[in-house]
């Protein structure tokens, strides 16, 4: 907004896979206020996990013994309301969109109802040897649209 006044952030609802956070002081600036890059760092725990925790596939295995990456080829953030030393907060994500060769995700951070970010996030499988983009192995793929199937359909 042009004219100096704060939008509201509006509420935001649960995503498919959600870890609580503490916000501590690592993630901060001088201010107290989380530093923006530190919710990127934040996020990508959150995804291994999701890969970990949420489709039973290792993600230390993926990179290591199977030489798979999942670089990140698209990203766009919107912060909404800053998180504060201290704040206990949502990360969240769900799953939007499997492709051959990526998988496009919706990210964010909610302290109770009150969003505080939001991301749009791609991910392209890749060999580790070579640098270059290769199809979701079938296990992942089984793994991702089962995941897919049992998230909610609308947040």
């Amino acid at each position: 907004m042009g004219d100096g006044r704060r939008r509201a952030a509006r509420p935001v609802g649960p995503h498919a896979f959600e870890r609580p956070v503490q916000i501590r002081f690592s993630h901060c600036d001088p201010a107290g206020i989380v530093f923006f890059p530190q919710y990127l760092v934040m996020l990508q725990n959150l995804i291994e996990d999701w890969f970990t925790e949420g489709l039973g596939q290792p993600y230390a295995e993926l990179l290591g013994p199977r030489r798979l990456g999942l670089p990140t080829v698209s990203l766009a953030c919107e912060f909404a309301a800053p998180s504060r030393l201290g704040d206990q907060v949502m990360l969240g994500l769900t799953l939007d969109r499997i492709t051959a060769c990526s998988i496009e995700l919706s990210l964010g951070c909610r302290c109770g109802e009150q969003q505080r970010m939001r991301a749009r996030q791609t991910l392209v499988t890749a060999a580790l040897d070579g640098q270059r983009a290769v199809p979701i192995p079938d296990d992942v793929r089984e793994a991702l649209e089962r995941f897919l199937q049992q998230q909610p359909v609308s947040r």
